[in-house]
């Protein structure tokens, strides 16, 4: 296998990637990752765990193991998520449970915990023996936006790497130096929101162009009719079921390697169930995300419209918008949130 360079596979973040390298040699029981969705906290936590599994993995394919973490493939990384909108008891017993397990081909076991600032106070309280003094073949990764006042505690227990976004400049020039031609560059940069991970899904689908356009020009549609809303509704779904393809693809692919993978090596730790959970979540991500480019589109519309109308109709809608947005975190049903919100703004601004 081709020798694998995990860290030039990361854009940017050199300060974190410079004292996460040196941490290899000798890592700790607990790292806490911070920085926002999109800014590559859990590529830069894969590479960490290749490293580290290539460290310690003595007379095997170190090239193989790299390529396993990296993929989040590997038998001895676990990637956990929690199932709902928020880190639940239910999903830190899970968490206990996994991290009591002895590693199959490392010495090492890593724990990769995603979203771990959502955590409840009472799962918070459940992990913090486990996290502050697990088995010596334990390591934890834990990401998060921020540092809720009720992490404080385990938080301190833990190595804190801070990885900050890049702004929408700056994945404007990573995309040009890449050979992207500017005008698409920035488009993809603000159709985004700086997130390198939707970069890549959204270079390999060019109708975003299409759903963005359908978006900015939602309020020319919006009669103030049952009808018009139910057919925007349904036109817009329809788009981001449409999105999924690329990413649809992606996870084909990674099936089929763990297919062959399982040939090889056994059924037994190689994380199958793992992977098409993470594959569900990814899909949600996805929708979430969606939604969030569309009703940004919209905001900017409705606000651009007041502006020219000189009301503050615009205003209000750009409002109402960001309302609806902010109910995502609870997982709402896509169709009667869009419904809904399509049926109020349909009575503001004459178009």
């Amino acid at each position: 296998m081709q020798k694998i360079d995990l860290w030039g596979l990361i854009t940017g973040h050199t300060e974190a990637t410079d004292f996460l390298k040196k941490a290899v040699a000798s890592p700790v029981h607990a790292y806490l990752f911070v920085g926002p969705e999109g800014a590559g906290r859990e590529e830069i936590a894969r590479a960490f765990s290749g490293s580290i599994f290539a460290k310690y993995e003595e007379g095997r394919d170190h090239e193989r193991c790299k390529d396993l973490a990296w993929r989040g493939l590997h038998p001895d990384l676990s990637i956990i998520e929690p199932e709902g909108r928020g880190l639940r008891v239910s999903d830190a017993r899970k968490i206990i449970i996994e991290s009591s397990r002895s590693p199959i081909e490392s010495e090492k076991k890593i724990l990769i915990v995603n979203r771990f600032d959502t955590a409840e106070p009472e799962a918070v309280a459940s992990l913090l023996k486990t996290i502050e003094e697990p088995s010596l073949s334990t390591i934890f990764i834990l990401l998060a936006e921020s540092v809720p006042d009720s992490h404080v505690t385990i938080s301190s227990r833990c190595v804190r790497v801070d990885i900050p976004a890049m702004t929408s400049e700056e994945l404007t020039e990573l995309l040009k130096s890449e050979g992207v031609e500017t005008e698409e560059a920035h488009l993809l940069a603000e159709a985004s929101a700086g997130n390198l991970g939707r970069v890549r899904l959204l270079q390999e689908d060019p109708s975003f162009i299409i759903r963005q356009e359908a978006w900015r020009t939602l309020p020319d549609r919006l009669d103030g009719s049952g009808a018009a809303v139910s057919i925007a509704v349904e036109e817009l779904q329809k788009m981001i079921d449409d999105a999924q393809s690329p990413l649809a693809d992606r996870h084909s692919q990674e099936l089929e390697h763990l297919g062959q993978q399982e040939e090889v090596f056994g059924i037994r730790g190689s994380g199958r169930q793992e992977v098409n959970e993470r594959h569900k979540r990814e899909i949600r991500r996805l929708r979430d995300d969606e939604l969030r480019f569309g009703l940004a589109t919209l905001s900017r519309r409705y606000r651009d419209l007041g502006i020219a109308s000189s009301n503050s109709d615009g205003l209000d809608a750009v409002e109402i918008i960001t309302g609806s947005a902010s109910e995502l975190i609870r997982n709402p049903n896509e169709r009667l949130l869009l419904q809904a919100l399509f049926l109020t703004l349909s009575t503001k601004i004459d178009t």
